[in-house]
């Protein structure tokens, strides 16, 4: 009989999968585009790559979800009912699955889909939480991914977060919308220094702020997977000609190169203080997790987790470190690790 665990991730632009051997180490784990919004069926074009995971016989698989905030579905109810039940249509049937419920412990699709579906429903963040904060016991996780940001203090060996949906995640401060890939630009600032001025930005989405870290440097291939604002190329010189658009001008000389690293570097700075706040808010309600606790980063802007580390004197573990992943799979662990901590906590629990 197989032993292997597959926890499954499944947000509203990316999946994500680890898989976890008998012996708890990962073997693989991999990110997918997947653009939920558009229809529950992206779920299956997206995961044909893996069709060869998904028919693993006796292989357990363990879920975790944000996707179910898509406006493609009327309700977050709905959302977690369409997506579970494409998923068992993917894995052929629910007997082997195990969704995440948070607090209300493991659920079986049923259950999700019935008295669990405000336990299950965007529980990725505390799948990963709990993970952290069994191996570290207090700190701050702070998971920078394509679209959203979590600021979640943990101590003793438990999260200490205070929101527990969305909505109370948005305004405690555990959750913020921005992204180093998907999040617009215009909803990072509005206004940047340019040319001696205080240049308003287009209310537009003509760049995001993947082209903000293409042009840093700081954003890698494989983490880059959606497409551009204007369906265009992802190379240097396209990102700048994105981000002038969003100060009225065009791109028309070598100089303007340098002049849109620039604003790059000041819109990633903007981002990185946004971030900051939160996490000075979320501090502040000495419910554990002290000024000095260590910063524990994950997702494929962690990069954004090491500077603020660094700017506040604290020390920065990164997730991969954590896991023991080698090298080989260690920056894909960290981009997925709502998947691989899902998939971790079901082993623990066998």
């Amino acid at each position: 009989m197989n032993t292997d665990i597959f926890g499954w991730d499944i947000g509203g632009a990316h999946l994500k999968v680890a898989r976890l051997d008998a012996s708890g180490n990962v073997s693989s784990v991999h990110q997918l585009a997947c653009p939920l919004w558009r229809g529950v069926d992206e779920l299956a074009r997206s995961a044909a790559p893996l069709a060869g995971m998904l028919q693993v016989p006796g292989a357990e698989h363990a879920v975790t979800m944000t996707g179910e905030l898509c406006d493609v579905f009327p309700t977050r109810a709905d959302g977690v009912r369409a997506i579970l039940t494409a998923f068992a249509e993917l894995v052929g049937g629910d007997a082997r699955i195990r969704v995440f419920g948070g607090h209300a412990g493991w659920l079986s699709p049923r259950e999700a889909m019935s008295s669990g579906i405000g336990s299950v429903a965007s529980a990725n963040w505390l799948a990963l939480a709990a993970d952290v904060a069994e191996q570290v016991g207090d700190g701050v996780l702070i998971d920078v991914g394509s679209t959203t940001t979590d600021v979640i203090p943990f101590s003793a060996g438990a999260a200490r977060a205070e929101g527990h949906d969305d909505a109370t995640r948005l305004a405690s401060g555990e959750l913020v919308y921005t992204g180093v890939v998907r999040t617009a630009v215009a909803s990072v600032c509005t206004r940047v220094p340019f040319r001696g001025r205080w240049q308003p930005l287009a209310a537009e989405t003509f760049a995001t702020m993947a082209d903000v870290h293409r042009l840093c440097g700081t954003l890698t291939e494989e983490h880059d997977l959606m497409e551009t604002a204007d369906g265009g190329a992802k190379d240097v010189p396209a990102s700048a000609r994105r981000l002038a658009r969003m100060v009225g001008c065009d791109l028309t000389d070598p100089a303007g190169l340098a002049e849109m690293r620039q604003l790059a570097q000041y819109i990633a700075r903007r981002q990185r203080e946004t971030i900051g706040d939160a996490l000075a808010l979320v501090t502040s309600r000495g419910d554990g997790a002290t000024a000095e606790a260590p910063l524990v980063g994950a997702g494929a802007g962690r990069f954004v987790v090491a500077a603020i580390a660094a700017a506040t004197g604290r020390a920065f573990r990164p997730f991969e470190q954590l896991v023991g992943a080698g090298t080989a799979v260690g920056d894909a662990v960290a981009v997925a690790a709502p998947a691989v901590a899902v998939a971790r906590l079901a082993w623990k629990s066998r």
